[in-house]
């Protein structure tokens, strides 16, 4: 497969205390089935959905006490020069570029708000094959509370272009303030969302991973089956039906049903 553009979103990974529980979870949830764990790796293992490479868990290192938490990474041609824009532009680096056998390049960085997300410089491994369809990746939002800093980030460090979505009244009567990072015309690659007063003050910045699900609502009723928490949705939109949850072990993901579209695709200026 082709390799993703720079500042695509390209591949997610969790660490999970309970890696079968996680397993059991998502396979029931997303559907998918799991590779064997590469012990060379830190029992690193690969999710599928009909085959195809789309996620991974693994346990957490030795010591670490780490909430369980998807991560987001951006595809870069050259992780190190990331890196060094990833500072440049006020972000910090949780873990250096660091190689990962003959499968690519990997870094965990922080932006300025607070929000984690990777950078991947592919080798053997590409990054998805599989997106934007039921059972993988579908779409990731970065949510803030302080948004300036997140829009002066991202452009710095990512080839991105930025537009404001005209996204109405919100509940408040305040209109939402929102913005798509796209990688030319036609090829959106991340949202933002400044967090309000809905949003309890201890949940910090965050990067709100959507996969794709055939049924929005029946992913839902099987995620609560399966011990997760509905905190949004389900709720229709002209994108597709999402809800936003946490899974048995608090990671935060979104479903979304992208065969079911409601409305009129909000104007972009």
């Amino acid at each position: 497969m082709t390799e993703y553009p720079e500042g695509a979103p390209c591949w997610v990974d969790a660490m999970f205390a309970d890696v079968e529980g996680a397993k059991t979870f998502y396979s029931e949830v997303l559907g998918w089935t799991f590779g064997e764990a590469a012990s060379e790796f830190g029992n690193y293992t690969q999710a599928y959905s009909d085959g195809k490479a789309v996620a991974a868990v693994v346990p957490p290192m030795p010591g670490a006490d780490a909430p369980s938490q998807w991560c987001l990474y951006f595809a870069s041609p050259d992780a190190a020069a990331t890196g060094e824009k990833i500072k440049a532009a006020g972000g910090e680096l949780v873990m250096e570029p660091m190689r990962v056998g003959t499968f690519g390049t990997m870094l965990i960085a922080k932006e300025p708000s607070g929000a984690v997300f990777g950078v991947w410089q592919p080798d053997e491994h590409k990054g998805f094959e599989k997106a934007g369809e039921p059972g993988s990746f579908a779409w990731a939002e970065v949510f803030t509370r302080d948004a300036a800093k997140v829009d002066g980030f991202l452009p710095k460090v990512f080839p991105f272009q930025v537009q404001k979505m005209e996204m109405g009244d919100a509940g408040a009567g305040a209109a939402m303030d929102y913005k798509v990072f796209s990688l030319g015309a036609g090829h959106p690659a991340l949202g933002r969302m400044a967090m309000g007063s809905e949003f309890p003050p201890e949940i910090p910045a965050y990067i709100q991973v959507f996969f794709g699900v055939p049924d929005c609502d029946a992913a839902v009723a099987t995620a609560q089956k399966l011990g997760g928490r509905l905190h949004f949705g389900p709720v229709d939109s002209p994108f597709g039906r999402m809800a936003a949850l946490t899974d048995q072990q608090g990671a935060a993901f979104a479903v979304i049903d992208m065969g079911t579209r409601v409305g009129d695709v909000p104007q972009m200026t």
